[in-house]
């Protein structure tokens, strides 16, 4: 139902406009509150990049914080991530991840990035407190904050925007009555635009989701994909119709596809009831962090990796390579 509404196949939309209006009217005033002086931002003493989105859903955003982080670490930097920690309730903030963390505490996003990276993570809905608790207790080269691009108090360097190169934005108005976060003029000036699968735009830079090997919750075996038999694919993230429109372009045809909400968290039972002992479950990687911990035998994930063109992946790294740091406060 909301697919069909934010992409403008359902009239129903204009009878949300009022609340988009009032959306859009508070999100203007609270971005132009820093803009125009009137909120002071908190500086960063090391180089902060923002990549996030203008609209609500999965974009691919965790990919591409991913693929930032290792680049910068082949390159010899140390990046930190902060995160909202969305889907976690810790009982103290900031909370600085480590590998005994779970995502009922930290949220599944910030745990996948912690587990694939091996950076320093801390999450807080306050993301200037998770900054501090990185910066006092590791050193620090930069900070990477995954979303949070509307979060206009902590003050930023330099701007990522994902865009879904599918969906793009959809019919074009603030939530509810669209997916819009902020306007699609919003792109204007930010410093780099990634578009997840589509076509993307003059002066985007384009993107791919690229699978890799199937990988056993369980005993972490791995396998090629097209290996795996009358499997059952399942996804709890923004759009999880991308996640099955992948298994069938790599030749997998489930089955059956569940999909979930986004962050939604599972139990044992939950999952199992899916599968019967003669097939195999298929997750995300976003899913799987939230499900290894009481995984059976038959249950695997597929990671995949953000692609960009070796030529402007360079030159948005070198781009930010180049941010000046330290900076006063």
């Amino acid at each position: 139902m909301i697919e069909r509404l934010w992409s403008g196949r359902s009239a129903l939309w204009r009878l949300l406009l009022p609340l988009s209006w009032l959306y859009g009217l508070i999100s203007q005033l609270l971005r132009y509150s820093y803009v125009w002086g009137w909120r002071k931002a908190w500086q960063a003493p090391v180089p902060v990049v923002v990549v996030g989105n203008l609209t609500a859903g999965g974009n691919g955003k965790t990919p591409v914080v991913i693929w930032l982080v290792q680049a910068l670490q082949q390159r010899g930097l140390r990046p930190g991530v902060v995160s909202r920690g969305y889907g976690g309730k810790a009982q103290t903030y900031p909370l600085r991840l480590n590998e005994q963390t779970t995502t009922r505490e930290a949220g599944d996003e910030p745990v996948l990035i912690y587990q694939r990276t091996g950076a320093a993570v801390a999450v807080s809905p306050r993301r200037k407190e998770a900054v501090q608790a990185l910066l006092s207790q590791n050193d620090i080269d930069i900070i990477i904050t995954d979303d949070g691009l509307q979060h206009y108090a902590l003050a930023r360097d330099f701007e990522i925007v994902v865009v879904d190169g599918q969906r793009r934005f959809g019919n074009g108005w603030w939530l509810p009555a669209g997916p819009m976060r902020e306007r699609a003029s919003r792109l204007q000036s930010v410093d780099a635009v990634i578009t997840n699968g589509g076509n993307a735009h003059a002066g985007e830079i384009p993107m791919q989701l690229a699978p890799g090997f199937a990988v056993n919750l369980l005993t972490r075996q791995t396998l090629p994909l097209t290996s795996l038999v009358n499997v059952v694919a399942m996804a709890g993230i923004g759009h999880p119709p991308r996640f099955f429109a992948t298994l069938r372009q790599q030749g997998i045809v489930p089955v059956k596809e569940v999909p979930f909400a986004d962050h939604q968290d599972y139990s044992a039972g939950q999952l199992a009831s899916l599968v019967d002992e003669n097939q195999i479950l298929l997750m995300t990687e976003k899913d799987a962090v939230k499900a290894r911990g009481f995984a059976a035998a038959n249950w695997w994930y597929l990671p995949v990796d953000a692609e960009l063109p070796v030529t402007q992946g360079n030159e948005l790294l070198e781009r930010i390579v180049s941010l000046k740091s330290p900076k006063n406060h």
